[in-house]
């Protein structure tokens, strides 16, 4: 299993939940040299006088100390939210003697718009008779979700001998700086009875696709809706996916949002929705979530606006807004159906990294066709700064379908954010930048 991010932005969160905001940066900055981590925290299942079962934090590494009004303050809504997105579905747990780890991921969206991602592993620990699952979860600014699966995997390994090891190989980790594209760092990490292990840490050459995982978009959905659920995506309207399986709903979710590349999904995003804020689908603004199947019912009698709804399980389209054929020009559609195929059709075994490469080469050729010459529709004043000449830009598209298609791209958050940061860049982009 691999995993996906979110973020809660709805106007009814609750309180503990950091807000996010239209228009605000959806994505993660990949520095070298940082903390691997901030927080390696466990959520366990308590049992509350009830008889219910409450998701608990029930140990915290490191524990931070000194902090200022302001960070306490933010520190302590972070770790308020992390048990909500740990067990997202709720209190249906019961003691249970046998569980297949899995692995998925959030992202939580701090008032101020910056982003912390949540690596989790849901495992039953090690013993006799029936015990509860815990959730092991890794919160750090940096997406890299192959990356901390693996970490994950050592964490969990870890587990089935004693917390106490854990302890030592997260402090090596967390002194250990975090490596530049394509490098590796070696963590050092001792486990009593097999001696000092050398764990080494490498990640992808190509920094945006480090955190995605087409294979599992492929593997559920046709070529051809995959185009549909982009379309609707570019047009940043609303998207319901189901499927039971939180790693489904995480790796899924992720790989439509990292079809945008070059561009960000700028809304609320939350690949796993925790059953408390299935009201977020009422939100009239846009959003991308991911929804456990046994809520479908709940989910379609909600008073919600026009949404495109998506059942990964089944690989079909419950709900459509109706023009989802329409919006992609019909040879562009064409190209990337062709490209999409080959792939699929194709009996040489890929790699997960190759899958990758190829899918995201098909939408950034499809974004190069279309949008490639904004650079030639900068106009840059002596100080250096560009402002962007939008009606020229799309009159300078011979296709009417082409045409018409970037004049409502052109109106999208994604877009006009993409913009700006052109025309920030004092280097103006040649014609098919």
């Amino acid at each position: 299993a691999s995993e996906g991010k979110d973020g809660a932005s709805a106007e009814n969160t609750p309180p503990q939940v950091p807000q996010g905001k239209q228009g605000e940066r959806s994505s993660v900055f990949y520095s070298a040299g940082q903390f691997f981590f901030e927080y390696l925290v466990v959520v366990s299942l308590k049992k509350m006088p009830d008889g219910r079962y409450e998701p608990k934090i029930t140990y915290q590494f490191p524990k931070r100390e000194n902090l200022l009004k302001g960070q306490k303050e933010e520190e302590e809504r972070l770790l308020q939210a992390i048990p909500l997105f740990c067990f997202p579905d709720g209190n249906n747990w019961a003691p249970i003697t046998e569980f297949t780890s899995e692995t998925f991921s959030f992202v939580l969206t701090n008032v101020d718009g910056s982003r912390k991602i949540g690596y989790c592993r849901r495992l039953l620990p090690s013993g006799r008779g029936v015990r509860l699952p815990e959730v092991f979860c890794i919160i750090s600014c940096l997406g890299c979700f192959g990356l901390f699966s693996k970490i994950l995997d050592e964490v969990e390994k870890r587990r089935q001998i004693s917390m106490a090891v854990i302890y030592p190989f997260m402090q090596g980790l967390r002194e250990s700086p975090f490596p530049a594209p394509g490098k590796t760092v070696t963590i050092k990490s001792f486990i009593p009875e097999s001696g000092t292990e050398l764990i080494e840490l490498t990640r992808p050459v190509d920094a945006h696709l480090e955190h995605v995982e087409f294979q599992a978009l492929l593997q559920r959905l046709s070529p051809h809706l995959i185009l549909h659920i982009f379309a609707s995506a570019m047009l940043e309207r609303r998207l319901i996916f189901l499927a039971e399986e939180l790693s489904v709903l995480s790796q899924c979710i992720h790989a439509v949002a990292a079809l945008l590349y070059p561009f960000t999904w700028a809304h609320t995003y939350i690949p796993v929705l925790p059953e408390c804020l299935l009201d977020t689908v009422c939100c009239p603004t846009p959003f991308m979530v991911g929804i456990q199947m046994r809520h479908l019912e709940r989910v379609l009698e909600q008073p919600m606006e026009e949404a495109l709804i998506v059942d990964l399980c089944e690989g079909k389209i419950i709900r459509a807004v109706g023009d989802e054929e329409e919006i992609l020009p019909g040879k562009l559609q064409n190209e990337m159906l062709i490209s999409l195929n080959r792939h699929n059709n194709n009996n040489n075994v890929h790699t997960s990294e190759q899958v990758n490469a190829l899918v995201s080469e098909a939408f950034v050729q499809f974004f190069v066709r279309l949008v490639g010459h904004y650079g030639s529709h900068i106009k840059w004043g002596r100080s250096g700064s560009g402002s962007f000449q939008e009606r020229n830009f799309c009159k300078a598209i011979a296709s009417r379908s082409c045409r018409r298609l970037l004049k409502r791209f052109v109106k999208t958050n994604m877009f006009s954010l993409f913009i700006e940061e052109a025309e920030k860049s004092r280097i103006p982009q040649e014609g098919n930048g």
